[in-house]
Parts: C-alpha cells; structure tokens; sequence
C-alpha cells in the first residue's frame, strides 16, 4: 500500500508506503511496517537504459546489511512499473544540516559543523563504504544529498542508482559520465575504469564541506562542465585557510584525500578514516571499532561466495546483528 509523495529524483518519485505481513506467516498479527516505495519515473519506464540502472540498484542494496545503508526489502515488477522497496528514514540529508549550520555561523564561529559532530557523521558515512567496497560494490554518487540523517543522528547512505556492482561490466555511457560534478573525482570526470579510491574522494569532498561550509571546486557562477573542469585541473583551498581552528595536519590529511592521482590517495576507507581521527585527536569509539568489524565481515562474505573453498566463512549472523546494533547505539542519541 502507497500514500503521498514524499520525494523525487532524476529517476523516479518516492512514495510513503506500508508493508503488510502475510496473515499466515510468522509475523502474523504484526502491524504494517512503514516503508518507501522507490518507483521509476513513468516517463523512463519505456527506455532500457534507465531500467537496467534501476535493477543494478535493487541489485546492490539486496547484497548490503550494514546500519548505515538504506535497507532493501523487495523489487516490485508489476504491468511493467519498477519500484524499490526500502527502509523509510525519518530525518534529514546532510545536505541540509550542512545547510542550517552554513546559516547559522557567525563571524566567530566555525564556519559549519564542529570537528567531533562532523566526525559522527564522517565515521559512518565510511563505514557503509566499507562495507560497500569489502562486497565488491561502488557507489558513484556519495554526496550530502544522498546521505541521510535521522534525528538520533544515526546516517543512512542511500541512491545507489548509478552502483556498479561485480558483475556488471564497465559500460561506456556514450556520453558526460553520471554523477554531480562537485562531488566526483577527476577519473570519473574523465569516464575512465573505477575503483573504491573515487568513492573515497567524494567522501572526502563531503567531509571539506561538513568541516569548512563550501566544497572545493564548485561555485555558484561555475556550470556544471566548469567544475568537473576545476576537479582536473585545481587544488583545493588549505583547511585551515578556511577554519584557522583546524590542526596543520588537516591539510596534508585533506591534500592526500583529494589527490588527483587515485594512487596518491588513501587505500580504503577504514585507512582514511583512521588517520582522521587521528588527526582530530578523538579516541577509538565502540562504534568506529564495530564499522571496522562490520567491514571486516563483509570482506569475509565476499571471499566465501567467490570460492566454497574459502577458510575465512563470515561471522555467525547472532554476532553480526550484535555488531549492527552496537553501531546504532554508539551514534543513535
């Protein structure tokens, strides 16, 4: 059952919607469970292109159980409508926390979030990536839009419209590369094969924007060609240029982040997050140790579909969802 509209994309609405229980199952009796209906714009429905990212969408989502990962219950297929299924967040996108705080600073304040609040949402943010990338998955569109945050402060990474996950192969779009200009790096700029390191620039792009207010490249007189211009061919203000406040090593920290060279770049992202919060000088949280366990997980799932053979099986589920929970305790609140 679907009610009123609660969002758009450039793909398709997202409706508010309600998932019955089978009155024979084994949560019989249990009442609706709210839901999001993602549904592919009708206008889309008829080309093939579109369609196929939709399903490499439900695709990823369904290989992802990690806290801060939207959930995936079902694709539905019915006269040919497409709709995703997913957990409903209550809450907000980065977008506009980063927004609220941008309007709210003062002369002699931070110019947006504080470095110990910026890193809640930064650590988790890393921890579905981890996750993501441990299973073989990149996401191609990690910006503050797409990350949502509920009011116990626990964030959803979401819009996985333009993953790829292993098995599809590296399709030539024909034309500019998807993704928003601000946020890509210079190898997707350019359409060439990805990696997890671009994920990990456009996490780091998001992270100059939660610390400084602006992010790098991007300006309001700039079109979008313009800025997936300056991702090639500028560097990024220092910093501490911008919030004097920030330790030194921030910078070196941000320049490796934003590296134009995927090899000069942190490896993964539990790496990059260590040396931030190192950086920051906060302490290992139970909830940082529990994403760095979580990714460690997903690595072992992935190497135990590749070969039946695999020594490393994953944990037992009892201790997943017990590692799970331990990540909404430590953020939730």
């Amino acid at each position: 059952m679907v009610g009123e509209r609660i969002g758009e994309g450039g793909m398709g609405i997202v409706l508010r919607g309600w998932l019955y229980y089978n009155p024979n199952g084994p949560r019989a009796g249990h009442p609706p469970h709210p839901v999001a209906v993602k549904a592919l714009h009708p206008l889309l429905g008829g080309r093939e292109r579109a369609r196929e990212m939709f399903l490499g969408e439900a695709k990823a989502l369904a290989r992802l159980s990690h806290p801060n990962i939207v959930h995936f219950f079902a694709l539905s297929q019915h006269a040919g409508q497409l709709a995703l299924v997913i957990e409903l967040v209550e809450g907000s996108p980065l977008s506009e926390v980063i927004s609220r705080h941008r309007a709210a600073a003062t002369p002699d304040s931070l110019p947006c979030l504080p470095f110990v609040p910026a890193w809640n949402l930064f650590s988790q943010l890393l921890g579905a990536l981890a996750a993501t990338h441990a299973l073989g998955i990149l996401h191609r569109d990690v910006k503050p839009s797409n990350v949502l945050v509920r009011p116990d402060g626990v964030v959803k990474l979401t819009d996985y419209g333009i993953a790829r996950v292993p098995a599809e192969e590296v399709r030539n779009t024909g034309g500019r590369a998807p993704g928003t200009g601000a946020y890509m790096s210079p190898e997707q700029v350019l359409g060439r094969e990805l990696d997890p390191r671009a994920d990990l620039y456009s996490a780091a792009v998001v992270l100059y924007e939660l610390v400084t207010g602006i992010t790098p490249f991007d300006a309001p007189e700039r079109s979008e060609i313009m800025v997936r211009t300056a991702q090639l061919e500028e560097t990024a203000a220092p910093v501490t240029q911008l919030v004097p406040q920030a330790p030194a090593v921030m910078d070196l920290l941000m320049a490796r982040a934003l590296a134009k060279d995927p090899m000069h770049r942190f490896a993964s992202a539990v790496e990059m997050g260590e040396a931030f919060r190192t950086a920051l000088g906060l302490p290992v949280t139970a909830g940082w140790e529990a994403q760095q366990r979580l990714a460690g997980n997903a690595e072992r799932i992935s190497r135990y579909r590749l070969s039946a053979r695999s020594s490393s099986e994953p944990m037992p589920e009892g201790e997943a969802e017990r590692l799970r929970t331990d990540v909404i305790a430590a953020y939730g609140g």
